[in-house]
Order: structure tokens, then C-alpha cells, then sequence
């Protein structure tokens, strides 16, 4: 297979020529998982998406792939086991794009004292981490001593700093993630898939036995012959379900979680610092992303729109106060330079969204759906398998998972596109988004040597990865680049809003738009964009 196994067009040509075993809807890292593994497997596999991949919650969340050390709290030892034991698996299988982060847990004095309970506690929880997987990493949690946690981070307070622990979890850029697991299953496994294309329900075709779907792709109406529908689409589940003709609710509880990016000048860490909220149960994590660092998240129950969530002055301030609770100099709203909002498909449960589990749930419905929901980033390949495994049945056919062992597209070569005069710096940038794939971008460089500019100001990303995300990966509007291929809407709103019309220009000669949609896709950005910072305006001003 080839890169232009992942041509949107020539997808859906097969999606509407072709039947298939399994047809899966929504493309974020679940559904991604899905199209791997049915196609590992042999199974004919296609995927639809109705937005962009990725363009719901696996952009969105904190892109960490970790066990989760407070679900230990709620006794919830087999998910932290599966978990670390799914991160040992993206490390070895996607280097290029999981990398091992250390985490720090500043320890805070009262008075000069440390409670006692809670330094036992913690100590506790971090044995227990180690022995149910944590280890595996290749380093095991360490006490720390106020002169070493102040070493590590000199922006923490440290008149009340006390000591600390340090463990090691890992990282990840969700989106990009999300993409080279789609890549991998089109390209290397002959999957079908397609962004921007609707699952409609189900399509009655006359003097035909076949399961017939409907979706449809630029105003077009395509029948899709398959036999297993697979439901991957996170808190739309309950959408897609009953269009699919499963009336009985899913019973999801979307929790929302909120992030905020800030300069790095203002946080300069090299580790991620897990701080405790002033007031309340939960604990956000301070994480160090490029020349910038991120805060988050957020938990809270949401019943609001699901399309277009954004960050409000509230969560941002909730943030803040549990940032500068722990560090020298306060950081203000206006420091604010990026937020994201996404939502969580958490299965209902009793009490707060804090406490309800990351398992996931698969359940069959009227005998040919597959509704798989809940879990999280990290455990997307174990979610994939259990779902699969549940469509076997109905498709009368054996296949054993072949995904723990999968290694991903552009894991190959990753460490090696340094050299032969490529700026080593840039080839760390490109090699950590794109592995081995890295060489076509530089190549793109090497042959218009003005791809080679920054594309967006004072961040890393080059014009040639616009380029390459029009042509490779099915990238349809400025959006796409600009908030997933890239991450710049996320870590600088208002440079990335600069670049609007660059990125138009890239993309417009290489899909062929023509001015007045190019003036189009700049709008949409650009108005998507001041919704974002209008919903902001509050906190900024206050701080002003």
C-alpha cells in the first residue's frame, strides 16, 4: 500500500463500490482503533467520519497516556493494570509519537508541617502504581527532597514546599495519534477511509438480502453494503444509535474537561506537575508542550450542545487558582494564549464525574451494531480489540487480534532524519510528528525551498506541512491544519488566526480552490476562532 491509499476521493469510490465486513462510524481514536484492527485481522474494513478525524474529544483531551494514578483511589487496580500495560504497547508500537514524560507531585507544608496521613497515602499510591504496571517504564517512583523538587521546578512556592515524588508516565499528540492509526489501516491494511462523509441510518435496497447503510459525502447520497456497523462516535453514540434503529438510550454522562496553553517563558518545566485544587477533590496536571506549557482539565458534568464546546471564563479561572495556589508568580487570564474544551462519553454512574469509571462498554444491538463507548486515549487499542472480538460472531468468522504487536506508520527511521544537513532541530520537530514519513516533508522542502518558512509565527510548524497535510491526509479546511495536523490553534489562537490566509493559500493549489473559497475558509477560521476568544472575553477582562 501507498500514501495515496489515504485519498479521500478514492476512498469513497470504494466505500460505495465495494461491501464490506465492518463499517465503522466516527473517526476519533476509538473508530480509528476499530478500521486497524478489523483490517489487521483481513476483514474488509471502512471508516466514515461526518467532520474531520479526530475533530471531536482525541483532540481534545490532556495527551497523556498514563495508567491514571487516581483511579487507585476508587480501587480501580485492573484499569490502571490494562492502562499501563496499553502504554507499554504505544511506546514500543508508536515511539515516534508516544514519548516517556516524568511527573512530579509537589508536597506542601502547613505551617511548616506536612500532614502525615497524606504523605503516607501518597507514598502508598505510588508503590501501588509501580507494582501494577508503572515499572514497566523502566524507572520506578523516587522521593524527592525539597532542594531536588525545586531543582526539577523552581516555579513551584517554595517557602511552603515541603518535598516531593517523581514517577514517569508518557505523552502524546492526541490528534496526530489518532491520524497515524488511521494511515496505518488504510495504507498498510486496506482500509476505506473517509473524512467529511455523514452516517445517515439504514437504506432499504430492493431484491436485495445485504445489510445496506446510507452516508453521505459532498451533498451525495452513498449506499454502503455492510455487514457489522460499529458505533465509535463518543458522546454522539446515542445520535448514531438511533439512526442505526436502536431506539434504547446508551446511558452516557458527558463530563467536560477544559484546557488552557501558556507561554513556557511563564512556567519554564521540563516535567509535568500534578497540584491539588484549593478546595476540592480533584488535581490538574501542568504539562510542558513545545515553548509552551498546558493546564487542565476540568471535570464536570455537562448537558449542553455537543458540537463546538468552548473554554469559559469560569473553568479558566478554576485553573488559575489551582495554578498559582502552587507557584511564585501568579499567571493571569490575559496570559491565556490557547484553550481547548472537549467532552468525555463517561458511562452514567451515581456521584460525580470524577469518581465515574474509564472502562469501556460494547454492546451488540438489533443483531448487527456494535456499540462500543466510554475508556480513554490511552486504552483505545484494548477498546478496538473488545469491539471487533463482539462483530466476529455476527459475521460467522474467526480472527485473532493483531494489534499489540502493530507497530504504526512512520515508526520505522524515526530516530534517524537527523543528518545529511538537516537542522537538527528541525528534523526533531518533524521525526516527533511524523517518524520516518518525516523524509517526504523534507523532500517537499528540498523542492520548493520556500516550504521550508515558518507557517505560522514564532511556532515550529513549516509551510510544507500544510502542503503535506492537503495532499497526505485527507486535510479539507484550514481548520484541519491549523488546529489538528498542527497544533498551533492550541498553543498561540492569535498567531495561528495570522497564518489563516497562508494556510489558504497552500492548501487552495493543491485541492484546486479557487479565490472566493479560499476567502470562504479564512472566514470560517477566523469567525471559529473569535467565538473562542469572545467566550474568554470576561476572564481577560478582569484581569485587565
Amino acid at each position: 500500500m501507498t500514501l495515496h491509499e489515504f485519498d479521500r476521493r478514492r476512498a469513497l469510490q470504494r466505500i460505495a463500490d465495494e461491501p464490506f465486513d465492518v463499517l465503522v462510524v466516527g473517526g476519533g481514536i476509538t473508530g480509528a482503533g476499530v478500521a486497524l484492527d478489523a483490517a489487521s485481522r483481513g476483514l474488509r474494513a471502512a471508516l466514515v467520519e461526518r467532520d474531520d478525524f479526530a475533530s471531536g474529544t482525541s483532540s481534545k483531551s490532556s495527551k497523556l497516556v498514563h495508567g491514571g494514578l487516581r483511579y487507585l483511589q476508587h480501587g480501580e487496580f485492573r484499569l490502571v493494570y490494562e492502562a499501563l500495560a496499553e502504554r507499554q504497547t504505544a511506546l514500543r508500537n508508536a515511539p515516534h509519537l508516544v514519548r516517556p514524560l516524568p511527573f512530579l507531585i509537589p508536597m506542601f507544608s502547613k505551617d511548616g508541617f506536612l500532614n502525615p496521613r497524606l504523605a503516607r497515602a501518597l507514598g502508598v499510591a505510588m508503590w501501588q502504581y509501580d507494582l501494577t504496571g508503572g515499572m514497566r517504564i523502566g524507572a520506578r517512583h523516587r522521593r524527592l527532597s525539597r532542594a531536588e523538587v525545586v531543582e526539577r521546578a523552581a516555579v513551584l512556592d517554595t517557602p511552603r514546599l515541603h518535598s516531593g515524588y517523581l514517577y514517569h508516565d508518557a505523552q502524546a499528540d492526541d490528534a496526530r495519534y489518532t491520524l497515524a492509526i488511521l494511515r496505518t489501516a488504510a495504507c498498510d491494511h486496506g482500509a476505506a477511509v473517509a473524512a467529511r462523509c455523514a452516517f445517515v441510518g439504514r437504506s432499504a435496497v430492493q431484491g436485495s438480502d445485504e445489510t445496506v447503510f446510507a452516508v453521505e459525502a459532498d451533498g451525495e447520497r452513498i449506499e454502503v453494503r455492510a455487514a457489522v456497523l460499529v458505533n465509535a462516535t463518543g458522546v454522539w453514540s446515542d445520535r448514531v444509535a438511533s439512526l442505526a434503529g436502536d431506539a434504547a438510550p446508551l446511558a452516557l454522562r458527558p463530563a467536560k474537561g477544559v484546557h488552557i496553553t501558556l507561554p513556557r517563558s511563564l512556567l519554564p518545566i521540563d516535567v509535568a506537575i500534578v497540584l491539588p485544587v484549593p478546595g476540592d477533590r480533584r488535581s490538574v496536571f501542568v504539562v510542558p508542550w513545545d515553548d509552551h506549557a498546558y493546564v487542565g482539565t476540568t471535570d464536570t458534568d455537562y448537558d449542553g450542545p455537543l458540537d463546538d464546546v468552548l473554554c469559559t471564563p469560569e473553568e479558566v479561572d478554576y485553573l488559575l487558582r489551582a495554578l498559582n495556589a502552587a507557584i511564585a508568580t501568579p499567571v493571569r487570564p490575559a496570559d491565556v494564549v490557547g484553550s481547548w474544551a472537549g467532552l468525555r462519553p463517561l458511562v452514567a454512574g451515581a456521584g460525580n464525574t470524577v469518581d465515574l469509571s474509564r472502562r469501556h462498554t460494547v454492546a451488540i444491538a438489533g443483531g448487527d451494531v456494535v456499540n462500543v463507548t466510554g475508556g480513554k486515549l490511552t486504552t483505545w487499542r484494548r477498546m478496538a480489540a473488545d469491539a471487533v472480538d463482539a462483530a466476529l460472531p455476527i459475521l460467522n468468522k474467526e480472527r485473532r487480534c493483531r494489534t499489540r504487536w502493530l507497530r504504526l506508520r512512520g515508526s520505522e527511521g524515526w530516530d534517524r532524519i537527523s543528518g545529511g544537513g538537516v537542522d537538527p532541530d528541525l528534523a526533531e520537530h518533524l521525526a516527533g510528528r511524523y517518524g520516518g514519513e518525516a523524509r517526504i516533508v523534507l523532500a517537499l522542502m528540498a523542492e520548493r525551498p520556500e516550504l521550508a518558512e515558518p507557517l505560522v509565527p514564532g511556532l515550529p510548524y513549516r509551510r510544507a506541512e500544510a502542503v503535506f497535510a492537503a495532499r497526505y491526509e485527507q486535510a479539507g479546511s484550514v481548520d484541519d491544519v491549523l488546529s489538528r495536523r498542527t497544533r498551533a490553534r492550541l498553543l498561540d489562537r492569535d498567531a495561528s488566526a495570522a497564518s489563516a490566509q497562508l494556510v489558504a493559500e497552500l492548501m487552495g493549489v493543491e485541492l484546486g480552490w479557487g479565490p472566493e473559497r479560499r476567502l470562504r475558509e479564512v472566514r470560517a477560521y477566523l469567525d471559529s476562532v473569535e467565538r473562542e476568544r469572545a467566550a474568554l472575553e470576561p476572564a481577560a477582562a478582569a484581569a485587565s
